[in-house]
């Protein structure tokens, strides 16, 4: 299943960034500036299956610890992908397409109990 659609933008190889291209299906690990945890995401390219250093692509993204990022995450979230301690990208949640991520904010209304 896949968990939400993302703007990648990959670091060009003098911003420390990989030195040779990545094919769609690449599994870079993921952080996000509220936690420290890391989990492997797997990044399918949108409209493309190679992405050079410097490029931008939209990919959908599929995480290995969505348990754990459960009701945690939002729509224009940023983020790292890294290779070990390298940053060799960053990307923006566009879309989130498990809804067992989405933070709850409380603003969905339960019309069978509204007074």
């Amino acid at each position: 299943m896949s968990d939400f659609i993302a703007q990648l933008h990959y670091r060009t190889t003098q911003e420390g960034g990989r030195k040779t291209p990545v094919f769609s299906k690449y599994r870079p690990q993921i952080k996000f500036d509220f936690d420290e945890m890391q989990t492997s995401g797997e990044q399918t390219f949108i409209d493309k299956d190679t992405v050079y250093p410097g490029e931008e692509v939209k990919a959908v993204i599929r995480i290995l610890g969505v348990i754990y990022y459960k009701g945690r995450l939002a729509e224009g979230m940023l983020f790292e992908f890294r290779e070990g301690p390298r940053v060799i990208g960053t990307g923006k949640i566009l879309q989130i397409l498990n809804d067992t991520l989405k933070i709850d904010d409380g603003s969905t209304i339960d019309k069978d109990n509204q007074k």
